[in-house]
């Protein structure tokens, strides 16, 4: 551990107060934390029952940030998210509404099942930190951080996001149904313990702020950054793991090497280090390029994934 462990302290009992709480999801508890230290957004995808809507809301007890949930559903308008203009009689004019997306956590439960307007209405918000109704464009609070989830297992009456919109997110967190010693720990844990209402802020506003700068200090050396680049532009057909490229329809953006680069510098912050190791960029590349790639018709037909594609990928991209 080096002169900057210090830097961990103000996330470390974040981090420490998710981990009682959410049985059996450090992974996402890792990538909460990443996405609330760089700007970040974080979708969130898995069967029901996981605890995706109850990680969100737990994570933001513990931070003293301003939280709003949406509950999509097919009749929900942009405006019941960017909030609108409402004409006062008594005074003659309009007084402006904030609405849900003026906090600074936001939770969008069941993204998918919004209409497409809606999910439109978060572009803005996610990618440039504002909001514009009519003709002003109000600035978001920071840190600003999305948090959506999603059902995979259901289709009927949902929009799927669109690649546009997928790319907003840092990751793409992927859940699974716990095995059974991490079920018999969540029984315990909801019959004997379960104390979320009185939960207490760990951190607020100025650390996170704080902790952000610190995490751009991170150093990131050409040999990393030239892995990244390998990584991501070996969707594309480039380099030695480019063959496998032939399985993907639509490869990654440059966002995908940004947010990359920009997460890999707060995992390696969160682990103490002054500087960001391959195994932090190899570690994070399936969560951030799995939403932002689509595979061809042919290889869905023979049942791969894009995390299928993406582990070839990383498994044969050379580091140097």
């Amino acid at each position: 551990m080096n002169s900057n462990s210090e830097q961990l302290s103000p996330l470390a009992p974040l981090q420490a107060a998710l981990a009682q709480h959410l049985v059996g999801h450090e992974s996402l508890i890792e990538r909460l934390t990443i996405a609330l230290l760089t700007g970040g957004h974080c979708l969130i995808e898995g069967p029901p029952g996981i605890a995706k809507t109850r990680a969100v809301n737990t994570f933001s007890r513990l931070v003293a940030l301003d939280f709003a949930r949406v509950q999509a559903t097919p009749d929900l308008l942009p405006a019941d998210l960017t909030g609108s203009d409402l004409y006062r009689q008594e005074t003659g004019q309009f007084e402006f509404l904030s609405g849900p997306l003026f906090n600074q956590v936001i939770l969008v439960d069941e993204i998918n099942r919004a209409p497409p307007k809606v999910q439109s209405a978060l572009l803005e918000a996610m990618g440039e930190q504002q909001v514009t109704t009519g003709n002003t464009t109000r600035e978001l609070n920071k840190p600003f951080m999305v948090a959506a989830t999603q059902n995979p297992i259901e289709h009927e009456g949902t929009y799927p996001l669109p690649e546009a919109q997928l790319d907003r997110f840092m990751f793409h967190v992927e859940l699974a149904l716990p095995n059974s010693e991490h079920e018999r720990d969540i029984l315990n844990y909801v019959l004997d313990n379960d104390q979320i209402d009185s939960l207490q802020p760990v951190i607020d506003a100025a650390g996170i702020l704080d902790a952000m700068q610190r995490v751009k200090s991170v150093h990131l050396s050409p040999a990393v950054r030239d892995y990244i680049v390998r990584l991501t532009t070996a969707t594309r057909g480039e380099g030695s793991s480019g063959e496998y490229a032939k399985d993907i329809a639509h490869p990654s953006s440059p966002r995908g090497s940004i947010h990359l680069a920009e997460s890999a510098r707060a995992k390696a912050w969160l682990l103490g280090r002054d500087h960001v190791q391959p195994a932090d960029v190899s570690d994070l590349a399936c969560d951030v390029l799995s939403g932002r790639i689509s595979l061809n018709y042919r290889a869905r037909a023979e049942g791969k994934t894009p995390r299928d594609v993406l582990t070839a990928i990383v498994d044969n991209t050379p580091v140097v």
